[in-house]
């Protein structure tokens, strides 16, 4: 009886051994497969954008490294964005990361202006080149999806009034404003802005922004599983995270369009 009860406590310790074995070699994998998405990503970034030499010329690269080039290289890039963003004939939006400030445009003519309190940048954007990233900012951002905390368009239920003497106006509050406003704009070149409000004004916001984050961080794992599973390195998404006041944040996200455009100036 004490025997079978050891081989039973044997064979029970084995498959743990083996499972825990599996999965250290699963977690080992994943992390290294996640670690190769961020390297590859500056090295699609510094091809694709990177400084092409024209043919029998010669170019002297120590201008890239110039403070005043690097200046109005990036001013020239945000203008260039802008111009084709005042094209569209649509509300866009204008990060500028320098002076922390984001404005709402239409045709170029500023329409809401929001100040920024804080920012966190992918340090993807500072390892890649300089000059490529300016150069991928020449081009606006287009919004490819979006995954937000409150709606896009308000919904208010109403009754019909039987004749003229039940009509009333819609003169009702916004009740939204006891919702948190976060938001997160998935761009056409992989990049995110994160959109977050930048105090918490009711008592659930804070546990709501952790859901949020929880939500966006599951489908991350989800989206990597998949790829580590087709044996393909984990896409890395750039992002960048801004914290505007909660009403700033709230007019931006509803006055972009769905497939709205985004400068950014860093």
């Amino acid at each position: 009886m004490e025997t079978e009860i050891e081989k039973k406590s044997n064979i029970i310790k084995t498959v743990f051994y083996v499972l825990c074995s599996l999965l250290l070699v699963f977690m080992t994998y994943y992390a290294v497969m996640s670690a190769l998405g961020p390297g590859r990503k500056i090295a699609e970034i510094n091809n694709e954008y990177g400084y092409k030499v024209p043919e029998n010329s010669k170019t002297d690269e120590r201008i890239f490294s110039d403070s005043v080039f690097k200046s109005i290289n990036r001013e020239k890039s945000f203008y260039q964005a802008r111009v084709l963003m005042a094209e569209s004939d649509s509300i866009c939006l204008a990060l500028n990361l320098s002076d922390s400030t984001a404005v709402l445009e239409i045709e170029g003519v500023s329409v809401h202006k929001a100040k920024i309190s804080e920012i966190t940048v992918s340090k993807v954007f500072r390892k890649a080149n300089e000059y490529s990233v300016t150069s991928m900012l020449a081009t606006p951002f287009a919004i490819m999806n979006d995954y937000s905390t409150i709606r896009k368009e308000p919904v208010m239920i109403k009754m019909a009034p039987k004749d003229t003497s039940e009509y009333k106006p819609d003169i009702l509050p916004d009740t939204t404003n006891s919702e948190a406003v976060n938001y997160i704009f998935e761009m056409s070149n992989g990049t995110r802005l994160y959109v977050y409000q930048n105090l918490e004004e009711n008592k659930g916001d804070k546990l709501n922004r952790f859901k949020f984050d929880l939500n966006d961080r599951l489908r991350n794992f989800r989206h990597n599983l998949k790829s580590i599973i087709d044996l393909k390195v984990s896409e890395y998404h750039p992002s960048i995270r801004i914290y505007l006041a909660k009403a700033d944040a709230k007019i931006i996200y509803r006055a972009l369009p769905k497939h709205g455009l985004i400068s950014v100036f860093w």
